[in-house]
């Protein structure tokens, strides 16, 4: 089965492609907008701690349903049943996440096309193309459907591959491209006026926030919605995996890897933030909030490059074909949930199945950008805000009352002999049946 389904030929293959799932615009994006609007660094040390804590264990009930259906999400969690009534909680389950995965991509394509605009934008510059330059940063229904069409094709051109020539092999390419650009752009911020006063608000904790609901409920949130949970996609790279392999530690790793580079994203945007108010760019109201909140990427920072003379235009380049990596990354994990189901429940080729999802959702994309204003926000909140969360929580109910402990552990002891004694196995079943489903209702209520 796994060989005519494909199969991550490697640990470090399977590592980069679900790390770069994980690592999206939720993390070089979403996490520094919410660590400025909720008290710097204590809002890095919650989401650090409830990463590990509570994500983590999530992340790996996922994971282990994949691997022991070897299968698309609904015939994983199909498999996992023993009643009818538990099959047809499968497919609400599994297909939900399928559908989920589609509608982040229809409004995450949108996004990620802006990226690639504002990349291509100094470039024009530097070629005194200066009209074509403007077109590609100004809002227009033109300018929307070219870059969307441009990205779609780049995540159904990976996807077509299949898993190790596809989405393995790019992962590969693609995330350590992602940390060398990190990496680079913040060693550059560093020599900046403003950014030791950044690095100071990011780094050093006011302890008395840490306890805040609104600071707590936003780190629960991030960390969830940041490791792709409750889209199947975990679930489908997770039956890509060899049986060989210790999930537990590969887990662990992949989560390290994520929030090891929200955080690096943190040092890079805001000391940034920081710099640009140095350079007269304002930053905050007089209330202590971001002015720009989640438009923070297309406005302050562009205000930032471009007070930095020709210089800028590089800074703005590469920091915008890091955003678009991190984009790349994620959306051939959301394309690949909704065509593995639709190749193995419909028998249907992968390259013909990939082609038509693709198509299919870029179509919603048009139709997202046909009126924007009002479905952008409309199909980011039912995706993220309300799907998300509903289908991370029936799959940890999923594996915490569900599927026999027993199952579960032999599942486990495949490439991990010796996990019934270790500290994992003591604790993560009881966190997943009980505190995860609680926290990620808690998020859900609090998003009503």
């Amino acid at each position: 089965m796994a060989a005519s389904r494909g199969e991550f030929s490697s640990r470090i293959g399977f590592i980069m492609a679900a790390a770069g799932s994980a690592v999206g615009l939720g993390n070089i994006w979403g996490f520094p907008t919410q660590t400025a609007s909720n008290g710097g660094a204590a809002f890095v040390l919650v989401y650090l701690v409830l990463a590990f804590c509570l994500a983590y264990p999530a992340f790996m009930a996922e994971l282990l349903i994949g691997r022991y259906g070897q299968a698309n999400a609904v015939t994983s969690l199909q498999k996992m049943s023993r009643t009818p009534f538990h099959k047809r909680f499968a497919f609400l389950v599994g297909f939900g996440g399928v559908v989920c995965a589609a509608l982040i991509l229809s409004f995450y394509g949108i996004l990620a096309g802006w990226m690639i605009s504002y990349a291509t934008e100094p470039v024009l510059t530097l070629g005194s193309a200066n009209s074509a330059a403007a077109w590609v940063v100004e809002q227009s229904m033109a300018r929307n459907i070219l870059f969307t069409a441009l990205f779609m094709f780049l995540t159904v051109f990976v996807i077509r591959r299949g898993v190790e020539d596809g989405i393995e092999k790019w992962s590969k390419r693609l995330m350590p491209l992602l940390i060398v650009l990190l990496l680079v752009l913040i060693a550059y911020v560093f020599t900046l006026d403003g950014a030791a006063q950044g690095l100071n608000a990011y780094l050093n904790p006011d302890i008395s926030r840490v306890l805040e609901p609104d600071l707590l409920i936003s780190a629960l949130g991030q960390a969830f919605f940041s490791l792709s949970l409750g889209t199947s996609v975990m679930v489908i790279y997770g039956s890509y995996i060899s049986k060989n392999e210790n999930l537990v530690s590969l887990g662990a790793q992949v989560t390290l890897i994520d929030v090891s580079i929200a955080f690096l994203a943190g040092l890079l945007i805001i000391p940034a933030m920081y710099v640009a108010q140095a350079q007269g760019v304002a930053i905050f109201a007089e209330d202590g909030s971001l002015i720009s909140g989640s438009g923070l990427v297309f406005t302050v920072l562009p205000s930032l490059f471009d007070t930095m003379g020709s210089m800028g235009l590089f800074v703005a380049f590469f920091f915008f074909i890091l955003m678009s990596v991190a984009a790349l990354t994620s959306s051939i994990s959301m394309l690949e949930g909704p065509v593995s189901y639709v190749v193995e429940r419909h028998q249907i080729e992968r390259k013909k199945a990939t082609t038509m999802i693709g198509v299919i959702i870029f179509l919603m994309s048009l139709v997202i950008i046909s009126n924007l204003g009002v479905m952008l926000d409309f199909v980011a909140t039912l995706a993220t805000e309300y799907g998300q969360p509903i289908i991370a929580m029936l799959c940890c109910v999923f594996v915490g009352w569900i599927w026999h402990r027993s199952e579960i552990l032999k599942e486990l002891q495949q490439g991990n002999e010796t996990v019934e004694h270790g500290f994992f196995w003591k604790i993560w079943p009881w966190y997943t049946k009980f505190i995860c489903p609680t926290a990620i209702a808690i998020v859900f209520i609090h998003s009503l």
